[in-house]
């Protein structure tokens, strides 16, 4: 029996129905990836799974006692939850028992009175009839796995922190159906990489929404489809359904074609002189009336977004240039001694953990912030446009239209005016939406929109702040050739791997530990795993070994096992660096991640072993080499 059955489900807020007469199946272990543009309504269609959405029409079955948890697109907590709380909370009543046991019993370790005592009593008492010790096993455990701190307070976290722990607040129930709309917003590599693993070992059905090419690529067994309100099933790969659906689309347009074609003969000849008007066949009439019905039913595809960047006079040779920049939060240092210069044209990824200091250092850079230590140098000639992960340069109440005009009809874009209705609907903002308040926007729609307010600035330096999260494929994809095609500067804060690969020229890798360090190309061209920081110094591309001294006359003279251990070790460097080298190769391959999880973690494990044998040997050598 599948674990989730919706039939002939109908939805519908607008002009046109979200849902219309869709169903779905999900069977037990089925990882199914929900995907279709922003604003098709595939949240809606969650939260009716969910049960939080009543339809309009149509029956939602679930198989009988089916825990369901949900990770919705927009984080929403109390600021002063504490975060054990918060994940505890994923267990409904026996979370809320849990959390009140942790509370008392650190009231207690600082001093307490009878009726603490007694209340602790009590709740031990709940948890002992509901096998809530093994519960509090799994709270503790998600926290660990996630690397949360339990008594922080949510309001103290960042976007990306606050997106984990409601990630464990998903995962601590042991469901047996998850959806998770978006689950990579906001995380970094790392927990993407957990998540991954997590999910592809779970042992319930999984719908989850994401355009997180290489997540979903790794993980979904079927992709399905909501388009113009149809839900419709692409078993296989996502690279299989990209090529059907080139091809549905194709066929689709033929057809649509010929029908209009064959409408526009029949609307002629209704249009004909009165004696072909006596004579007419009232069979064929009738049909045109049905031909008219069936064209203003339906619903053509909406067009691709036209992304257009206006671009500002030339920036000088330096855009920034950092001595020794020590940036600090509190009591941590976040980035320590960065030297490093920016030129002209340089398309450079920050990737790392969540609070690592990225958006810290553009900050330090756009001088939004003063250093603890040492300095920015800026360039000459500098335009920004900065996109703020946290949206915040968007009005909730303002409209789309004045986001973006700021009260004007007309705007300038590359020296000459436009209406902004019409720059708006480049970016697929139909006029029926131009007066609708931001806060009734999707998340893809807010950055649509965010977008559009950047791009009609002229710019020779895009400041990108997690610019990805939330956009529909074909946007992101277009977003990454708009990118491409700009001749400034980009500094973009990502973890999205796919599209740093496309876009970046240069990776800073954070490391967490103030460290900083530069690799050229993508992120596909960052070594894994990144070897523990030895200097916070950027290096361009990971510096070869270098190889011990030549051998000088020895201070004493060696054994014969001494010269042929020397002698035996080079060919044994060369055979595991031609290895590491191979093994590299192929974890860039873009179908490596589409294989068994047991393969990619062996490749990971043995580059680690190999790593321990050079150092052991390149020691040893330069041991021998000196005795």
């Amino acid at each position: 029996m599948p674990l989730l059955r919706l039939d002939d489900i109908q939805l519908a807020y607008g002009h046109h129905p979200l849902l219309d007469h869709a169903s779905l199946a999900l069977d037990p272990g089925e990882r199914v990836c929900l995907i279709g543009r922003n604003g098709e309504g595939k949240s809606s269609l969650l939260r009716i799974v969910a049960g939080i959405t009543k339809p309009d029409g149509g029956t939602r079955t679930l198989q009988p006692g089916l825990r369901i948890a949900t990770l919705d697109q927009e984080v929403a907590c109390a600021d002063t939850a504490h975060v054990y709380e918060v994940v505890a909370g994923g267990l409904a009543a026996l979370g809320e028992a849990l959390a009140e046991y942790d509370e008392l019993t650190r009231a207690l370790s600082e001093g307490g009175d009878d009726a603490l005592l007694a209340r602790l009593g009590a709740i031990q008492q709940v948890l002992d009839s509901q096998d809530g010790w093994r519960f509090q096993q799994r709270v503790q455990s998600v926290i660990t796995e996630l690397r949360l701190d339990p008594q922080a307070r949510m309001g103290e976290l960042s976007g990306g922190w606050r997106r984990r722990v409601m990630l464990g607040r998903a995962l601590v129930a042991e469901p047996d159906l998850l959806l998770l709309d978006e689950p990579t917003n906001h995380l970094d590599i790392d927990a993407i990489l957990w998540l991954e693993n997590h999910l592809a070992s779970f042992a319930g059905g999984v719908l989850f929404v994401s355009h997180d090419r290489a997540f979903l690529k790794r993980l979904a067994t079927r992709i399905v489809e909501l388009d113009r309100g149809i839900l419709s099933s692409w078993p296989g790969t996502y690279d299989d359904y990209l090529r059907r659906k080139a091809a549905a689309l194709a066929a689709e347009e033929t057809r649509d074609a010929l029908f209009d074609k064959r409408l526009s003969e029949e609307e002629r000849w209704i249009r004909q002189g009165i004696k072909a008007r006596r004579t007419r066949n009232e069979g064929r009439v009738r049909a045109l009336e049905a031909m008219r019905r069936e064209r203003r039913a339906r619903r053509d595809r909406v067009g691709h977004a036209q992304l257009r960047l206006d671009t500002a006079d030339t920036s000088g040779r330096i855009v920034f240039e950092t001595d020794h920049l020590t940036l600090s939060y509190e009591d941590r240092v976040l980035v320590r001694n960065l030297s490093v210069t920016v030129l002209r044209g340089d398309r450079i990824a920050l990737v790392g953990p969540n609070g690592a200091g990225k958006s810290t250092l553009l900050r330090a850079l756009l001088d939004d912030l003063t250093p603890a230590g040492g300095s920015v140098r800026r360039g000459t000639r500098i335009e920004v446009a900065y996109f703020d992960q946290q949206r915040e340069q968007l009005d909730p109440e303002a409209t789309v239209i004045d986001s973006v005009g700021e009260g004007r009809l007309t705007i300038s874009i590359g020296g000459r005016q436009e209406h902004v209705a019409g720059y708006l609907r480049r970016f697929l903002f139909p006029p029926e939406r131009l007066r609708s308040p931001v806060r009734m926007l999707s998340g893809g729609e807010r950055n649509r929109l965010l977008l559009a307010r950047l791009f009609a600035k002229p710019a020779n330096l895009l400041v990108l702040d997690e610019p990805t999260n939330d956009l529909d494929a074909d946007t992101l994809e277009l977003l990454e050739e708009t990118l491409i095609e700009f001749t400034g500067t980009i500094m973009v804060v990502s973890h999205d791997r796919a599209f740093i690969d496309q876009v970046a020229t240069s990776t800073w890798v954070f490391d967490g530990h103030g460290g900083v360090h530069e690799y050229v190309g993508g992120f596909s061209d960052v070594p894994p795993p990144a070897p523990p920081p030895s200097s916070v110094t950027p290096a361009k591309t990971p510096a070869a070994r270098p190889a011990p001294p030549p051998s000088a006359a020895p201070l004493r003279k060696r054994s014969y096992a001494q010269q042929r251990e020397i002698d035996e070790i080079p060919p044994r460097i060369e055979t595991l660096e031609a290895e590491r080298a191979a093994l590299l190769a192929t974890s860039t391959d873009a179908r490596f991640h589409g294989q068994e999880q047991a393969r990619i973690t062996g490749l990971y494990e043995r580059l680690a072993a190999i790593e321990k044998e050079l150092a052991a040997h390149y020691a040893r050598w330069e041991a021998l080499e000196s005795s």
